[in-house]
C-alpha cells in the first residue's frame, strides 16, 4: 500500500520587510542578506496571526468535505505553540470543522516536529487505510530586533494531508535518523526568545547530513544519481547549497547540475517567506513542485530534515502520475504577490506589540488583516479566534 502526501498547501502573513531595507537600517551590506544568506523578503506576522491562525488558513485551501469527514488524526509540529499544556491542534481541529472522533497532538523537536509527524501518520494509515491525516508545520521564528539572527526570522505554516493512495508523493522506506544532544539553539521555558549558538548550529546542520546521508546509501545502496532532487531543510536559503556541496561530487557532472538546478527551484518561496521553522523543509519540497516543470512521476525526492537540539532525518519520496493538477500553484503565488511591504520601522513596530501576559482582557482590530481566520483578542484567560465569518472561538 502506497502512503504519502495526497495533498499539500501553505499560507503566509500579509505583511514583509525587504531584506535591502532591512540591511541598510543595520548598517550592513545588503548583499550579505540577499546573497550570503540568499534571503529576499521576511515575513512578518501581526498580532491578529499566531501559530494556530497560520495553520488553519494553510489548511483550510487543501480541506474538502470528504477530507474533514476522514481525518481521524491531526498532528501539529511547532515550537511556536500558544498553550503550555493545550495542544495547538485542538483550536484549529474546532476552526476546520474537523469530525469530532479525532485523536489530537502537538509534536515539538525543534525544527523537526512536522516530520516527526509523518512518519507517525505513516503508520497510523498503515493500521487504518481509510483514515487521512492532517499534518501541521506552524512557526513563527523570533531572534529579536538587531540580534545575529534577526535576518533568518520569518513567519508561515504548511498543511499536508498523509493518506493511502497518496496524489503527491508517495513516501518510501526506509529512511536514516540521528539524535545527539547538542546546544546549538534552544529556548528555556522563561524566554521568549531562542538562545542560538549560529556557528555550532550550521556545524551541527553540516555534520547530521553527512552522517545520515552515508547512513542512508549504507541502507539503501542509493546515491546522488538517483534522485531527481534534494530539498532541504532551509533556515536560511544559502544553508541548503552548503549541504548539496558536502556529496554532489559523489555523482557525474549531469546530477550535479541537476540538483543544483533544482535547488534553485526549491529555494524560491523560502527567500521570500524566510523562516518558518519545522515548516521550513516542506515549504522548498512545495516550491520545488510549482515552479520546476522538469519533474516527472517517478522522479525520486530526498529530504533532509533538521531539528537543532538535535534530530535529524533523511527520508525519500517518489513523486506520483499527474502530480501537478493536485497542486494550487496560482493561489500561492497570488498570495505572495498581495502581500503588503512594509517599513523598517513599522516592521519593528509589529514586532514589539505583544498581548498581555498578565491576563488582562485584550481586544485586536481585525480589519486590517485579510486572512479568513485570525486572532480576534484574549478574554477570560482565553484566546478567541474569529473565521471569515466573524464568528468567535
Amino acid at each position: 500500500m502506497k502512503i504519502g502526501i495526497d495533498k499539500i498547501g501553505f499560507y503566509a502573513p500579509h505583511l514583509y520587510v525587504d531584506m535591502n531595507n532591512l540591511a541598510k537600517a543595520r548598517d550592513v551590506e545588503p548583499a550579505k542578506f540577499t546573497i550570503g544568506i540568499g534571503q529576499e523578503k521576511m515575513a512578518i506576522a501581526p498580532l491578529t496571526q499566531d501559530a494556530v491562525t497560520l495553520a488553519a488558513n494553510a489548511a483550510m485551501e487543501i480541506l474538502d468535505d470528504a477530507d474533514r469527514a476522514a481525518v481521524d488524526f491531526v498532528i501539529f509540529g511547532t515550537e511556536t505553540g500558544v498553550d503550555h499544556s493545550k495542544a495547538a491542534g485542538v483550536y484549529v481541529h474546532h476552526l476546520l470543522n474537523l469530525q469530532p472522533h479525532t485523536r489530537t497532538v502537538e509534536v515539538k523537536q525543534a525544527c523537526f516536529g512536522a516530520t516527526a509527524g509523518i512518519q507517525m501518520a505513516k503508520g497510523h494509515i498503515a493500521l487504518n487505510p481509510d483514515s487521512k491525516v492532517l499534518v501541521l508545520a506552524s512557526d513563527i521564528a523570533r531572534y529579536g530586533l538587531r540580534t545575529g539572527g534577526e535576518a533568518t526570522q520569518g513567519a508561515g505554516a504548511v498543511a499536508m494531508i498523509i493518506s493511502k493512495d497518496p496524489k503527491i508523493l508517495a513516501l518510501e522506506e526506509p529512511s536514516s535518523y540521528l539524535t545527539e544532544d547538542v546546544m546549538d539553539f534552544w529556548r528555556p521555558v522563561y524566554s521568549e526568545y531562542a538562545q542560538v549558538d549560529g556557528k555550532l548550529s550550521n556545524e551541527m546542520y553540516l555534520s547530521f547530513f553527512e552522517k545520515i546521508w552515508n547512513a542512508y546509501k549504507q541502507k539503501t545502496g542509493l546515491g546522488i544519481g538517483d534522485f531527481a532532487a534534494i530539498c532541504y531543510h532551509l533556515p536560511y536559503t544559502k544553508m541548503g547549497l552548503k549541504a548539496l556541496r558536502t556529496i554532489y561530487d559523489q555523482g557525474t557532472e549531469t546530477d550535479k547540475d541537476r540538483l543544483l538546478e533544482n535547488l534553485e527551484y526549491s529555494k524560491i518561496y523560502n527567500k521570500h517567506v524566510g523562516n518558518i521553522y519545522t515548516g521550513s523543509l516542506y515549504l522548498s519540497f512545495l516550491s520545488l513542485l510549482e515552479h520546476q516543470s522538469n519533474l516527472n512521476a517517478g522522479d525520486r525526492i530526498g529530504l533532509f530534515s533538521y531539528g537543532s537540539g538535535a534530530v535529524g532525518e533523511f527520508f525519500t519520496g517518489l513523486l506520483q502520475p499527474d502530480y501537478q493538477v493536485h497542486l494550487n500553484t496560482k493561489q500561492h503565488q497570488d498570495l505572495l504577490a498581495s502581500r503588503k511591504e512594509v517599513s523598517v520601522e513599522e516592521y519593528e513596530q509589529i514586532f514589539e506589540a505583544k498581548l498581555p501576559k498578565d491576563g488582562t482582557d485584550f481586544e485586536l482590530d481585525v480589519d486590517a488583516d485579510p486572512a479568513k481566520i485570525k486572532l480576534s483578542g484574549v478574554g477570560g484567560h482565553i484566546r478567541h479566534y474569529m473565521n471569515s465569518s466573524q464568528v468567535k472561538v
